[in-house]
């Protein structure tokens, strides 16, 4: 049987507080953060909420090092923070930040740095565009899947990131 794709953005919820001003006051919500693997080598993107706890399907049976020359055959893989936000016209990708990792499965070691994960999260949760550092094979692979997982969101999204992913084929 065929795997059922499960790709899905999450989108918005109420107000985790209600109001009532108790317990999680200050506290971030990642209600509507997702983390989109792009994967070059075999040349996919995909939802995979898994990477909230670096449980994804790139992620598992590895163990994390901080040194990326410690896994210099690693693939890279790209876990891209994308943040939906509702606007006057509807849902729109708000921010959208990519962080590497390298997976090398032969040694079951891979490279992530966790600052900076944690750091493209928050931007991307601030509504930021921060992609220029990735592939241009990688950034194709996200720009098609954004417009192809959800045209409004797209059409709906900023300039800034139209201008930061290449331009459609079609």
């Amino acid at each position: 049987m065929e795997k059922k794709k499960n790709n899905a953005f999450t989108i918005m919820k109420d107000d985790s507080t209600d109001g009532h001003g108790g317990y999680g006051v200050g506290s971030i919500s990642l209600e509507n953060i997702s983390p989109v693997i792009v994967d070059p080598n075999e040349h996919r993107a995909f939802v995979d909420m898994g990477a909230m706890h670096a449980r994804s399907e790139v992620e598992r049976r590895v163990k994390f090092i901080p040194n990326k020359d410690e896994v210099p055959n690693g693939k890279l893989y790209w876990i891209v923070w994308v943040t939906v936000e509702r606007g006057e016209n509807g849902p729109y990708y708000h921010g959208v930040a990519g962080s590497e990792i390298r997976v090398d499965r032969s040694i079951k070691r891979a490279y992530k740095s966790m600052p900076e994960h944690v750091t493209h999260m928050e931007k991307s949760m601030k509504g930021h565009v921060i992609i220029d550092h990735m592939d241009d094979t990688s950034k194709k692979l996200l720009a098609d899947f954004l417009r192809e997982f959800n045209p409004d969101m797209w059409k709906n999204a900023s300039e800034t990131l139209h201008q930061a992913l290449p331009k459609s084929d079609q």
